[in-house]
């Protein structure tokens, strides 16, 4: 794409690649425009061997839109080195775990989040992988029935309710925009303001492709019953998350 250095190569899975040749430390406006075309086909991006400092990797994402935040550091490691406790007692712990689950990130939120840009500082030499799934591929993958059920259905978002599923209630009005993330990602999220209400379709705005919008934070179909809405929604995330369409970074 108008760059000889830079190499992208399809993963082994229905969506992703890997980009190298470049550094993304200095990237130029070009490689930037090559990087999103890209991003825009496969969904989902790997740099290798990139080890950018915080300043910079605030940088690169910037370069992406606005960020809802510089960085967030997410770890069952405390400062000092000593682990979290996993006993229900540490809200960070109770996060998580709850992340663990399938989600899109932000969609409790005013606005939900365009993508993410992560890096990994210290992993265990076994587990620990990132899991992501393809939405696209999903929605592709419903028969027709299924189509026409969800396509004008909507669900409330909210992230009280997700972690209420691993037990944690969190402190209500804890977000702020003012947040300081040194010591309190665990309280992102638990705002305020209107609960949010998203399609279960939502078609992408610069591609025009359809994907599935469910994951752990959504609940209460409008229009449906609990009960039917919990079902759909179990069903719609099962058949989403199975292996052929999810791939797992280690």
């Amino acid at each position: 794409m108008g760059n000889s250095r830079l190499q992208c190569e399809p993963l082994d899975a229905c969506f992703g690649a890997q980009i190298t040749g470049l550094s993304l430390a200095d990237i130029s406006a070009d490689e930037f425009d090559c990087l999103y075309r890209y991003w825009l086909e496969y969904a989902l991006l790997i740099f290798p061997g990139q080890n950018l400092t915080n300043d910079q990797q605030i940088a690169f994402a910037r370069r992406f839109g606005e960020l809802e935040f510089d960085l967030a550091p997410i770890s069952n490691v405390k400062d000092d080195g000593s682990l979290r406790p996993d006993d229900g007692s540490d809200d960070m712990m109770q996060v998580i775990n709850g992340n663990m689950d399938w989600h899109h990130d932000s969609t409790y939120m005013r606005v939900q989040a365009k993508g993410a840009v992560f890096s990994a500082s210290v992993v265990p030499s076994t587990g620990g992988a990132t899991g992501f799934a393809d939405m696209r591929a999903a929605y592709a993958a419903l028969d027709d029935s299924m189509r026409t059920k969800i396509e004008n259905l909507s669900a409330h978002h909210s992230l009280y309710h997700s972690q209420a599923k691993v037990g944690h209630e969190g402190e209500r009005g804890s977000h702020s925009k003012d947040f300081n993330w040194t010591g309190g990602y665990s309280g992102y999220g638990f705002h305020d303001g209107p609960v949010s209400v998203r399609p279960l379709v939502k078609t992408h705005p610069e591609t025009n492709v359809k994907n599935l919008l469910v994951g752990r934070h959504a609940y209460d179909v409008v229009g449906l019953s609990a009960e039917e809405s919990a079902r759909l929604l179990e069903e719609l995330n099962q058949f989403a998350c199975q292996a052929e369409r999810t791939y797992h970074h280690q």
